[in-house]
């Protein structure tokens, strides 16, 4: 496999801190065995058995830096130095380790559904959890295989899914011991916690829609001389003297005595407009008519 090459010719960093770290722990415990130490002492310490749970728990989170040769080390650090360090620089490297050992415990887990005894050791779960995760954030990204077949990162990624779940099923029928089932339970994980974090993202968005204000009521104006309650109840108090006036003044002046009052006449319009659709409904220029109409009223 060479570098993804993104749709969007981004530039992701070539090795992070969780994924250098990583790395750094695998290549310590390889220099181990080239050093002499044999690896049936190592993986003893550190690999994972189904059967010497829970006595040794610990095994669960070390069984993951231990590989069974060079070729099976430099391929899972290779894949990781490949798909890690694009996901840790989205994510940041406290959530990307977490999820990296997250996924080495869904490898434990359908280790211990599917296969009971022999050691587990390697990075493969963890790795192939990476490798679903990326796949999974950029499916389109075009990967060449062995440096030569050029496809999709998703196409990679369910290749190997069915490829393994082939051996895992051929080599538990052999009665073999084999860990095909980890990478398995390393990939639903990661599918898992990838889709959770989607659903809750998803969640937040709309939780902060739906709190949001109608967009088909648009707040209203409120003027800030006076507060809102105290202007619409002078506003009533205007409207009641400006009827109970106009009311003495039909009763006591006869229609053909009375000179008409243009200034009257609007007021007339801004109440009957009132009287239909509400006093919210009336715009500054209205109010204001309405006002100066109940001034000349208390001054006659």
């Amino acid at each position: 496999m060479s570098h993804p090459t993104t749709l969007e010719q981004e530039a992701p960093p070539r090795l992070t801190p969780a994924v250098q770290t990583i790395i750094a722990l695998n290549l310590a415990m390889v220099v181990l065995q080239l050093a002499g130490v044999p690896y049936t002492n190592i993986a003893t310490l550190f690999s994972f058995d189904s059967n010497a749970m829970p006595g040794r728990w610990w095994t669960a989170f070390t069984y993951m830096f231990i590989h069974a040769g060079v070729l099976h080390f430099v391929a899972n650090m290779y894949a990781l130095y490949v798909f890690g360090p694009r996901l840790e620089h989205t994510w940041g490297a406290k959530k990307f380790s977490w999820f990296y050992v997250l996924c080495a415990l869904g490898g434990v887990a359908f280790q211990m559904l599917f296969i009971r005894g022999g050691g587990l050791v390697g990075s493969s779960a963890p790795v192939f959890g990476v490798l679903t995760a990326y796949a999974m954030q950029w499916p389109d990204d075009e990967i060449a295989l062995l440096f030569m077949v050029p496809m999709r990162a998703r196409t990679l990624a369910a290749g190997l899914f069915g490829f393994n779940i082939v051996l895992g099923l051929i080599g538990t029928n052999d009665g073999m011991n084999l860990a095909y089932f980890a990478h398995i339970g390393g990939a639903l994980a990661a599918y898992i916690y990838v889709r959770m974090g989607a659903s809750t993202a998803i969640d937040q968005v709309r939780q902060r829609v739906a709190n949001l204000p109608d967009a088909d009521e648009p707040p209203r104006a409120i003027p800030r001389n006076l507060p809102r309650r105290e202007r619409g109840d002078e506003v009533d108090d205007i409207v009641a003297k400006s009827k109970a006036i106009a009311s003495k003044r039909v009763a006591t002046v006869t229609p053909t005595a009375r000179r008409r009052d243009p200034k009257a006449d609007e007021a007339n319009r801004v109440l009957d407009k009132i009287s239909e659709h509400g006093i919210e409904s009336l715009t500054s220029d209205e109010r204001k008519v309405l006002e100066e109409f109940s001034k000349s009223l208390r001054d006659r």
